[in-house]
């Protein structure tokens, strides 16, 4: 399985921002298959994020087709949605970890904005040269 080549970029982020990575990738049995999230993490302490569990898919939207490689991601987070609700881990929230600089130039306006909004697409911006969270976003 190829990691995305931000992946240990946003993995750092996480961990300076006080997530601990409980799994690299989070494997889930869905239906006939098994499904790879990127990452899984927990606070690392766990009064500080109120014992929350989250699942992380990692983008780097740095492919040639910017909408493309948004139906590409959009796809995954609703199938891997679906995949978690039915998983031993069903409040783990997954989020959609993306450059800012994507969300800068298309993920906040249209269409991507409505569609989104419209799936509850929660997201994660991070810079991937300095290592680090600059927004989270439900």
């Amino acid at each position: 399985m190829a990691k995305d080549i931000f992946h240990n970029a946003v993995k750092t982020a996480l961990q300076k921002d006080g997530w601990m990575i409980t799994h690299d990738p989070y494997q889930l049995r869905y239906g006939l298959v098994d499904v790879y999230i990127d990452l899984a993490a927990e606070p690392a302490i766990a009064a500080e994020k109120e014992g929350r569990k989250i699942a992380v898919e990692v983008k780097s939207f740095a492919g040639g087709s910017t909408i493309s490689e948004f139906h590409t991601a959009l796809g995954q987070f609703l199938n891997y949605q679906a995949a978690l609700e039915v998983s031993d881990e069903p409040e783990r929230i997954l989020y959609l970890a993306v450059p800012t600089d994507t969300y800068q130039t298309f993920l906040r306006f249209e269409p991507a904005k409505t569609v989104i909004k419209k799936y509850q697409v929660r997201l994660i911006n991070y810079n991937p040269v300095w290592e680090v969270i600059e927004q989270w976003i439900e």
